[in-house]
């Protein structure tokens, strides 16, 4: 083995697996909206100190995924008709200034793309709706990361998170054949080279995700 060969291995952090773990369970629903998270009680459930408690609701508070208040303990939001659009106000002109931008610039549509839509065609009608949230989210994601740029993917990921927390607090997306169709038919313009198609197809599915969300969202936050 080369002498350097461990410096290329990577490690996760105590914070990292206990923000993880914090992660997996707002997304799944499983800590319902309006919950909130007291650093002393993670710390006692997951047997590890109280700073590296801190430390996770920390970053998932950067993520959006837990608010807080002065002087007071982290809580899951529950998101509104007002986030929603919020969201997709971010989301939309980002997301088809990247499919016009890997036209632009001749960019092969990532594989990745294709094996989210196969992904979300193969799950069980019965799978987790986080799990119908994953692979469609990870079809948009594909997209941004085949820019190549490290700004614009920070960025996306900003929301990324909040996104996923909306469609699964509503219980809610365009119901999988509908997404399949306009998922694919957004990668068919990429690979046609066809840039007005990309824009127009991704922005109509955006604009009926956010139609759809916000029509079963709550109307105030907490």
């Amino acid at each position: 083995m080369a002498p350097d060969a461990a410096l290329r291995l990577s490690t996760v952090s105590v914070v990292e697996a206990l923000a993880a773990s914090l992660r997996d369970r707002v997304l799944d629903g499983r800590i319902a909206p309006g919950t909130t998270l007291a650093e002393t009680e993670i710390a006692a459930e997951y047997a590890v100190s109280r700073p590296t408690a801190r430390s996770a609701v920390t970053a998932l508070v950067h993520e959006g995924l837990l608010h807080r208040e002065a002087n007071k303990a982290a809580y899951v939001p529950q998101l509104t008709r007002a986030d929603v659009e919020d969201l997709f106000l971010v989301r939309t002109p980002l997301e088809t200034a990247v499919v016009r931008l890997l036209v632009e610039r001749g960019t092969v549509p990532p594989a990745a793309a294709g094996r989210a839509i196969a992904d979300l065609g193969q799950l069980e009608d019965d799978a987790p709706h986080s799990a119908f949230v994953e692979s469609d989210l990870r079809f948009h994601q594909s997209l941004v990361e085949a820019v190549g740029s490290p700004r614009l993917s920070r960025l996306y990921r900003g929301i990324q998170g909040e996104v996923h927390l909306s469609m699964v607090q509503t219980r809610h997306a365009l119901g999988r054949e509908r997404i399949i169709a306009e998922h694919t038919a957004v990668l068919d313009a990429l690979r046609a080279g066809d840039a007005d198609e990309a824009v127009r197809t991704m922005r109509a599915h955006l604009e009926g995700a956010c139609h759809a969300l916000r029509a079963v969202a709550g109307g105030s936050a907490r």
